[in-house]
């Protein structure tokens, strides 16, 4: 091993160790507050980037709950009143797919800590859909005067109304969540939109071939 009897180079050799301890430890400082600046932004970004209070996402999903809320109503009333159990089954179906869609929606309404309620005219997410809302009604929703006529209906009556209701409210649900799915890049909304289009799609399905069978010739 080397030995030096030069004073400045043996100040320069202990030195520098403890110049690359020093720069050690600001690397791994540097590491470490870029870790923390990450973390953090992992942590906040997702909030930032969530849809707002007037984005259509969050248009869609008042509006969808809203919606569905009244094919539930509809579906419970067949549900707990029809004696054919084919429609008991449907609107059992129904009512279990689309309350638990509901708890989706306003579950994400939640997390974006954003109202379950808008201010906003329904269907204001969609444009173009001047004319689509009538009577403060949303495409395919059934009127208060035939809600009021499904809760009297009884026998095969109930099951065509019902079916007939249902095969409209379908229609519009559809038309709704294909226009979300075209509108919004949120994952998870489209993929609910989706699945909406597709089971509602498989019922209408259903729905005709019911009609067809209790409908008088």
């Amino acid at each position: 091993m080397p030995v030096t009897t030069d004073p400045a180079g043996a100040a320069t050799a202990v030195a520098a160790p403890a110049d690359r301890r020093t720069r050690s430890w600001l690397v791994v400082a540097v590491l470490v507050l870029g870790l923390a600046l990450g973390v953090g932004a992992g942590l906040l970004i997702p909030r930032f980037t969530h849809p707002g209070d007037d984005s259509v996402e969050a248009g869609f999903l008042r509006d969808m709950s809203t919606h569905h809320a009244q094919a539930v109503e509809m579906s419970m009333l067949a549900h707990a009143n029809s004696t054919n159990p084919r429609i008991v089954t449907l609107a059992g179906d129904i009512a279990l797919t689309q309350h638990g869609q509901i708890g989706y929606m306003q579950a994400w309404l939640r997390d974006w800590g954003l109202s379950p309620t808008s201010s906003q005219e329904p269907m204001a997410w969609m444009p173009g859909s001047a004319g689509s809302v009538v009577n403060g009604l949303m495409p395919g929703m059934a009127t208060p005067a035939q809600l009021a006529e499904l809760r009297k209906a009884t026998g095969n009556d109930l099951d065509v109304q019902f079916l007939t209701l249902m095969r409209a409210h379908h229609l519009g649900g559809i038309h709704m969540a294909q226009e979300i799915i075209q509108l919004s890049d949120d994952k998870d909304v489209t993929w609910l939109a989706q699945t909406m289009v597709s089971g509602q799609q498989s019922e209408l399905g259903l729905i005709d071939s019911l009609l067809q069978q209790l409908q008088p010739k």
